[in-house]
């Protein structure tokens, strides 16, 4: 009898917890996945798919709750992040009317040439969809840069890999004014920038007239002004203090 070996094509499936039944099919569902297994009793049993994705659901303990946002998760790797992003947010708006981007449940807001985005569900479980090629990152802002282009990079990397618009935007703040004067108009551009598409995340909205001023006064070229706006996830925002010039 031959010997039984191990063949390297095996398949996880993350098994999520739910607090909630009804708020998490209709969560799904809005989304645009199937409900291919539903079991509420004698014990609960979801599972969802869409595309190559399959998600599934078990009750969870009694003392999880949701806001915390410590239920648990998935890594889900694609060819396309930006694709996903764009289907869900669509099929969200489509169903709702808007796209979440703070509480539970949320889709993390993206910026053009990200490699990675967050769907958190009802349950607090984050789902993270990664670009398989997404380049590695340095925290606390590339070795080799320096200065605000520094401050730049490690604000990008608490935004979006992090998920802490708080920690992005105290970086900005205390490295625009520290780097600030010296650095490169551009740069001065995009920090400002930044700081306007963080604002209501960091709850520091009544400070977005001064930036916006601010950025009216720095001289970009038409190249710098695409530089700004592909630093930020709500282009329209920021675009429309550029246009005051």
């Amino acid at each position: 009898m031959p010997e039984e070996t191990v063949r390297p094509n095996e398949t996880t499936v993350p098994l999520l917890w739910c607090t909630s039944a009804e708020e998490t099919l209709a969560f799904w569902r809005a989304l645009g996945f199937e409900t291919a297994y539903e079991q509420t009793r004698p014990y609960l049993y979801l599972v969802f798919a869409w595309s190559g994705m399959a998600l599934h659901y078990a009750k969870a303990p009694e003392h999880v709750d949701p806001e915390s946002e410590s239920t648990g998760g998935c890594l889900v790797m694609v060819d396309s992040v930006a694709a996903y992003h764009a289907a869900f947010t669509a099929a969200m708006r489509a169903a709702h009317g808007k796209v979440p981007s703070k509480g539970v449940p949320r889709i993390t807001r993206f910026r053009q040439g990200s490699s990675r985005f967050t769907v958190v569900d009802p349950s607090g479980n984050s789902l993270v969809f990664i670009q398989r090629d997404e380049p590695e990152v340095e925290y606390g802002g590339s070795s080799a840069l320096e200065g605000l282009a520094k401050v730049l990079d490690n604000a990008r990397v608490l935004s979006e890999f992090k998920q802490d618009p708080k920690a992005a935007f105290r970086a900005l703040n205390s490295g625009l004014r520290r780097h600030g004067d010296g650095a490169p108009a551009v740069e001065r551009a995009v920090a400002l920038g930044m700081l306007i598409d963080l604002a209501e995340e960091a709850g520091t909205l009544e400070r977005v007239p001064e930036w916006g001023r601010l950025l009216t006064e720095v001289e970009l070229t038409g190249p710098e002004r695409e530089r700004v706006l592909d630093a930020v996830a709500d282009r329209e925002l920021v675009a429309g203090w550029l246009a005051r010039r």
